[in-house]
């Protein structure tokens, strides 16, 4: 079963030739087999998980005997979710230890979604630290390990939801991306990825890092698989007051659209100077093959792309400075105990956040402070406003934008420790996206020479996640990349 897509694991539920009990089963036991190689899961939920898959299995029971006369196509359906969404009465850490025993008194809206329509959790994947990071490095509990080489990183912050995704550990996962920690992990993961438009999905439970840059998304195996978890967490929320008021995006992917006459733009400020040339290769390669299947391709301007980065790394940790002022030691998680509150704070904060949060913390903290605002975060929100304007001119002559996602692929295990700003280089062509809050999605288009993966990423207008999946699906249902599994898997 570990190789059925999602749509013939839906086919097979109704059909009776397996059960959720044992779809479940033999991902938990695939975990449990694997677990200890690829580091994917801070916390893995098998009872509740086979209580849930037995429950759906009773009703498809009834479905099949006449006794129900509809059941959602998800029902019974296994899914991992990174450990940044509130799940009640399971441990939500954020990959900190300042969270580290936290049990939510209730679900993200998301995940109240998913239950409704009966999928099954099997657990909370891996993560940088408050989704900081691009490796998985920086959780407090583990490295999570690229399936394709366990030496190298499965990228980040939702590395643990690609990597369970890719090694088959789980059919679907649902992940959150700020800077790119969705598209990142799936092209390094070789995997599809979603970043939806801010506002697509409630953020309500979404354990916060920057606000106006966060966003849940989906991390599957093909643009087909993401379009049916879409259906269902996409939509208005009340809880979320920076969510659309658009009804859920229902996706009719069915049979894969023509190709012609879609306008692709290219953006030649994403084949910068550094870009190892197998990415650039394997990109443009895939530009070529759009082409061949009807797709006009066009040449596009974006030209403040260069300031992407410097501008998220003072918008970002800014927001993040504010939003991690509530762990504190006294409302959430552990605190290390004193006999002065003040103490209680510092020492609490200062042994139980990690290195790489303490670092934004405290660049949030320096551009937000009195003299220093205007001139650093001020100017930045100003360039933001740039970056979105460029996207919205070339949208006026295409239909959507295609680019790299990141300008290597994996890279080992311990590669950027000690130089942040190589890490924080790897989402150079990621970021522009979350700072216009356009939607992107990232699909695989190769493999370098030592067998890592290569991802492309498609961008569209607002509220066009539509015309990406679309995209998307045609030009997998014509391209093998995304059927392709770790080697591991083959044997």
């Amino acid at each position: 079963m570990i190789n059925l897509t999602l749509s013939q694991i839906i086919q097979g539920l109704r059909q009776g030739e397996f059960s959720s009990r044992e779809l479940t089963q033999m991902y938990l036991d695939r975990i449990s087999q694997l677990e200890s190689q690829l580091q994917c899961f801070i916390t893995i939920t098998p009872e509740t998980a086979l209580e849930k898959a037995d429950l759906a299995d009773r009703k498809i029971k009834k479905y099949r005997n006449g006794e129900e006369n509809t059941i959602h196509p998800l029902l019974g359906i296994p899914i991992a979710v990174k450990d940044v969404l509130t799940t009640k009465g399971i441990r939500s850490t954020a990959g900190s230890r300042i969270l580290e025993n936290f049990i939510p008194p209730f679900n993200a809206t998301v995940i109240e979604r998913l239950l409704e329509v009966g999928m099954v959790i099997l657990g909370k994947t891996n993560m940088d630290e408050f989704a900081m990071g691009s490796s998985t490095e920086n959780s407090a509990y583990k490295t999570s390990r690229n399936p394709w080489d366990q030496d190298c990183v499965p990228g980040g912050s939702s590395g643990g939801s690609a990597a369970s995704v890719a090694a088959r550990l789980a059919p679907i996962a649902l992940g959150s991306d700020t800077g790119g920690s969705i598209r990142q992990p799936a092209a390094y993961c070789g995997i599809t990825g979603l970043k939806p438009t801010y506002g697509r999905i409630s953020r309500f439970g979404l354990i916060a890092y920057g606000s106006s840059l966060d966003c849940v998304g989906i991390l599957g195996r093909s643009a087909e698989d993401i379009s049916e978890i879409l259906a269902v967490i996409s939509g208005e929320d009340h809880k979320d007051a920076t969510c659309a008021k658009l009804p859920n995006l229902t996706i009719d992917i069915g049979n894969p659209i023509s190709l012609k006459g879609i306008r692709i733009g290219i953006p030649e400020e994403y084949f910068i100077e550094g870009i190892q040339p197998e990415v650039e290769s394997a990109v443009r390669g895939a530009l070529e093959l759009l082409e061949e299947f009807g797709a006009e391709i066009h040449p596009v301007k974006l030209p403040h792309t260069a300031y992407s980065v410097p501008v998220y790394y003072i918008l970002a940790p800014a927001e993040a400075s504010a939003n991690l002022a509530r762990y504190d030691g006294i409302r959430y998680g552990p605190r290390i105990d004193s006999d002065l509150i003040s103490d209680i704070y510092n020492k609490t904060r200062g042994k139980l956040f990690g290195a790489e949060v303490k670092r934004r913390i405290m660049l949030g903290t320096y551009a937000l402070s009195s003299g220093y605002y205007d001139e650093y975060y001020g100017k930045a929100q100003k360039v933001r406003r740039l970056i979105l304007q460029d996207f919205l001119e070339a949208f006026k002559l295409v239909d959507i934008v295609a680019a790299p996602v990141t300008p290597t692929t994996a890279f080992k295990v311990g590669a950027h420790q000690d130089d942040p700003l190589s890490m924080y280089l790897e989402d150079v062509f990621t970021i522009p996206a979350n700072l216009a809050g356009i939607p992107g999605l990232a699909l695989p288009v190769g493999f370098d020479k030592a067998g890592l993966p290569i991802g492309i990423q498609f961008m569209a207008p607002h509220f066009q996640e539509e015309i990406l999946l679309q995209i998307g699906h045609s030009f997998q249902a014509k391209t093998d990349w995304h059927t392709k599994v770790p080697n591991f898997l083959e044997s």
